[in-house]
This record gives structure tokens, C-alpha cells and sequence, in this order.
């Protein structure tokens, strides 16, 4: 099973051009991947550098047939005439998708200029059980954003793991369940490098019993330098550095067959990252 992550800057590379065709090329061509989680497409938002305003949710979707399109805007407000703009994250998957959730997180007032975040969940159906996807995107401008909005992912996860262990009592039509597994891989761009606090809390023990967030990469490669996915070609916001992740709760960690970074690419301003899972059965 492999797991894409990328922030793909609207489909801007570092050549100017937007496109986001090639992003989704680019992509396959890394991984034959059964989910992809995108962050930074935009929907009538043409004031963005080299963008003409498209749907980019729909395109995407068009792009990936076959593939369950999620989409996530965390920002969603009305332009003139009451057109919807929206920017934010998406999942796509083509494994069967039984329950999507969408958690607003942190946004408090005060300090530099911000945007509203979230973060998108989809239950996938896997050969070793259901598993929830998640994809954010955390607030650049702001520590003080991050350590809330960080707190929050830990606080959904820990409540998704509640109804996990007590599930509640059944019932018909929206009231009907739905699997809540504690399984989870969390992806994203989290805007902080390894060393941050705040990144590192995001794997620290959970109330109500949760499995914790463990960093793919250090599953695999222990205290191995992270390879940089930000800033290689644009020093514009510091030396190059890694603030993109893959998690997975720790029950997951033995099927953490490889995590790698495409560290080549400038079709983005950040560099996707491919997680491969052994779906083998445990012994």
C-alpha cells in the first residue's frame, strides 16, 4: 500500500508556470499510489501567481479517474456575486472510502497575517483493516497557531480512538455506524522542521489510551538527518529544510516498509513524500 503526500503550491513550479496536469503525472510516475493527499489547490481564487482562477478540486479529480475525490477547503468565502472561493487539501484514494470528516482546527487572533486551517479524514477499507487517512496543513506565520492546531489533530485522534474502544449504540439512517478505527497515517505540510517542540509533541502520549504519532522516517531511518522538502531552489523562507511528514499510529509502525523524498522535483515549492506499508499479515 503507498501513501503519497504534496503540497503542490496550486500547480506553480519553480519555473513559474502552473500546472497541475504534470503534478499528478509527476506523481504517479514516483509511486503507483492508492491514496494521494494534496495540499495548497485553490478553487476562483485567480490573483494567486500564475493561476487563472479554475477549479482545481474538480481538475484534480478529472486527472485521477477511478481514484474517490475528497476535498478540504479550509478557507471557503464568498467572492463577487456570491462565487464560492476556496483554498485547502484534498484526498483521493481508490480504495473504498466508508466515512469522511472534516475538523476545523485553531484560529485565533492577534500576530502576523493567517489563514483558516483544517484538517481532512477519510476511512479507508484496507486488507488489514480500516485505516484513517488524514491530510493538514498547518499555518506558516504563526508558532502559536501550529502548538493549537497540533493539539487539536492529537485531541480528534484521541476522541476517534474513544469511539473506537466504547462504540456507541447502533442505529439506522445518519445515525448508523460507521468503522472508527485508531489505525492512522497523518500527512501534511506542518510548517515546522524536526527539531520544532511543537512537532515533536505531535508524538507524545495520548489521553484515553490512543496509539501515538510516530514519524515515518524515524520508523525507518532512526536519528538519519530528514531530507529537505522546502526552500532547495527558493531560500525566500530559509535554508532548505524538511516540514513535510508522513505519521502512522504506532500500531502501524511494523508495516512501515519505506519512506522516501523526492528531493529532485521543482514542479512544486515542496517536495512530495511516498510512504509504502506492508499489508501482509502479521504473524
Amino acid at each position: 500500500m503507498q501513501i503519497a503526500t504534496w503540497n503542490v503550491q496550486w500547480g506553480l513550479g519553480m519555473d513559474g508556470r502552473a500546472d497541475l496536469a504534470r503534478i499528478i503525472a509527476h506523481a504517479r510516475s514516483l509511486a503507483d499510489f492508492d491514496v494521494l493527499c494534496l495540499q495548497e489547490l485553490s478553487d476562483n481564487l485567480p490573483d494567486l501567481k500564475g493561476n487563472r482562477g479554475e477549479n482545481q478540486f474538480a481538475e484534480v479529480a478529472d486527472l485521477l479517474p477511478g481514484f474517490q475525490a475528497i476535498a478540504g477547503a479550509g478557507l471557503e468565502v464568498m467572492g463577487e456575486g456570491g462565487a464560492v472561493r476556496r483554498f485547502g487539501n484534498m484526498i483521493l484514494s481508490r480504495l473504498p472510502v466508508c466515512q469522511v470528516l472534516r475538523h476545523t482546527l485553531p484560529w485565533p487572533g492577534g500576530g502576523p497575517h493567517s489563514m483558516p486551517r483544517m484538517l481532512l479524514e477519510a476511512t479507508v477499507l484496507t486488507t488489514f483493516g480500516p485505516v484513517r487517512i488524514m491530510t493538514t496543513h498547518l499555518e506558516y506565520h504563526s508558532a502559536e497557531h501550529r502548538r493549537l492546531q497540533v493539539e487539536a489533530i492529537r485531541v480528534a485522534h484521541a476522541l476517534a480512538h474513544d469511539r473506537a474502544a466504547r462504540p456507541r449504540e447502533p442505529g439506522t439512517g445518519a445515525y448508523a455506524l460507521q468503522p472508527h478505527p485508531s489505525s492512522a497515517i497523518l500527512t501534511g505540510d506542518f510548517n515546522m522542521p524536526p527539531s520544532d517542540p511543537t512537532k515533536r509533541h505531535l508524538s507524545a502520549p495520548l489521553e484515553r489510551g490512543a496509539p501515538p504519532f510516530l514519524d515515518s522516517w524515524e520508523i525507518r531511518h532512526g536519528g538519519a538527518p530528514h531530507p529537505p522538502s522546502f526552500c532547495i531552489t527558493d531560500q525566500t523562507y530559509g535554508q532548505p529544510h524538511c516540514c513535510d511528514y508522513i505519521f502512522v499510529t504506532e500500531d502501524l509502525a511494523p508495516r512501515v516498509h519505506s519512506v522516501r523524498y523526492d528531493t529532485e522535483t521543482r514542479l512544486s515549492d515542496h517536495q512530495p513524500v511516498i510512504l509504502t506499508l506492508d499489508c501482509r499479515a502479521e504473524e
